[in-house]
């Protein structure tokens, strides 16, 4: 059978056991909660309000939830993607856990695509490999919650990004490099409409295209301006219309104040606890725009004036970002710690293995490490727990795959592994 023949029946392979174990999670899952009448939802507060969210998308309603209304509290990403799935399959949650368990399938594909352009197909196929077994990774994808959907917006812009980056800056090369910074800017912005940390990538991105460019600055710069392009245009619609119910230019939501207070109080300790807001209630007396200016300026003074509860608080979030096994208290029995832990800690070392080993290849250690780093610092100041890091894991397996590759046949094949 030729290789490549053979290697595509592997991935076959690999995406039919993702989906097998994921589909089989979404029936566990659903058969616990229906014998608790009580409890609809794994984790109630942030599932909750992306299923209201996206019935009132299914039902022509306004986009806000609450009373009085919130209606720039979520970015639009998952429950849109939720919408469509009620549209499909109705408003039942087990058929749309179905629909989030293929999200979690199409994670691992993309998975291996990166892998792929970043290394080779057999990297590529034990990255998705990994992926495809992780029992967090196939336990949230069948969640209602963003995690998986934004892995997989976050994968594809990553992909994107990489495309690009193989552009030449040459004259023939012209109108494929411009096309494909348009592209990594939608891209970017598709993810961003999941999750909001996500726009810091935006500058940093940018600014790394123009210092890694030293002979073609101005292209450099040209492609990075396209790509901001392509970010803000796809973000116009959001802000006119935040624009329209608020009467402020709001590019995300008007969360961020809430929940950056949420990680830096007088009784912060690194895990959420939003009581504050529901016992304050400074909506009766403020709007949505001036509650999240509200506890925006309230957390900065909080910082400034506790800087040794801060750095505190900082070295808390960290270990709680990295912690192997959940830090949820209704995730701590010692089968689902165990079985969390003994996959992340090996793919840890791996992933710290194949960095060592790739150490020279700078956009391989950029794409699979970045992502994983960059969340770990915005979580330093907001709260941090697991669900933080797991989509960045994602890239992270690739490195992962790297390790384990050069690991496993190191007696046959002695030189590393280089992007081919």
């Amino acid at each position: 059978m030729p290789q490549t023949k053979r290697l595509k029946y592997i991935l076959l392979f690999i995406l039919l056991i993702s989906a097998s174990l994921r589909c089989g999670v979404a029936v566990y899952v659903q058969r616990q909660l229906d014998r608790q009448p009580e409890r609809t939802y794994v984790i109630e507060g942030d599932a909750d309000g992306y299923w209201r969210l996206a019935q009132s998308l299914v039902h022509g309603e306004p986009y806000s939830i609450y009373t009085p209304p919130r209606r720039v509290l979520r970015m639009p990403g998952f429950p849109l993607f939720l919408a469509g799935a009620m549209s499909v399959v109705g408003e039942d949650h087990f058929r749309v856990r179905l629909i989030l368990a293929l999200s979690g399938v199409v994670a691992c594909f993309v998975v291996f695509l990166l892998g792929k352009e970043l290394v080779n197909e057999t990297i590529g196929l034990i990255a998705a490999a990994l992926v495809a077994v992780s029992p967090v990774m196939a336990g949230f994808s069948v969640l209602f919650l963003s995690e998986t959907l934004f892995a997989v917006a976050m994968l594809i812009s990553l992909w994107v990004l990489v495309k690009l980056s193989k552009i030449q800056f040459g004259i023939e090369d012209q109108f494929r490099g411009r096309r494909w910074s348009v592209l990594a800017g939608i891209s970017l912005a598709v993810a961003f409409y999941v999750r909001p940390s996500w726009l810091l990538i935006l500058p940093l991105i940018v600014f790394i295209l123009f210092l890694s460019a030293k002979e073609h600055r101005i292209a450099a710069l040209q492609r990075g301006l396209l790509i901001v392009v392509g970010f803000a245009v796809m973000l116009v619609p959001w802000v006119y219309r935040n624009y329209q119910v608020t009467g402020h230019f709001v590019p995300t939501t008007l969360w961020a104040g809430p929940s950056l207070y949420d990680g830096l109080n007088p009784q912060a300790t690194g895990d959420s606890d939003m009581t504050f807001f529901d016992e304050e209630n400074v909506l009766n007396t403020m709007s949505e725009y001036e509650m999240n200016q509200h506890y925006t300026q309230r957390a900065v003074e909080y910082a400034r004036q506790h800087p040794g509860h801060l750095f505190e608080l900082m070295g808390a979030k960290l270990l709680r970002y990295w912690k192997p096994w959940p830090n949820a208290s209704q995730f701590h029995s010692w089968w689902m710690m165990l079985a969390v832990s003994i996959i992340f800690i090996p793919v840890v070392i791996f992933a710290v293995y194949g960095a060592w080993i790739s150490r020279d290849q700078y956009l391989l250690l950029l794409i699979t490490l970045g992502p994983i780093i960059y969340f770990s610092m915005i979580h330093l100041i907001f709260v941090s727990s697991l669900r933080y890091r797991l989509p960045a894991e994602y890239s992270l397996y690739i490195l992962s795959a790297v390790g384990l590759y050069q690991m496993c046949f190191s007696s046959r094949k002695k030189k590393e592994i280089n992007p081919e």
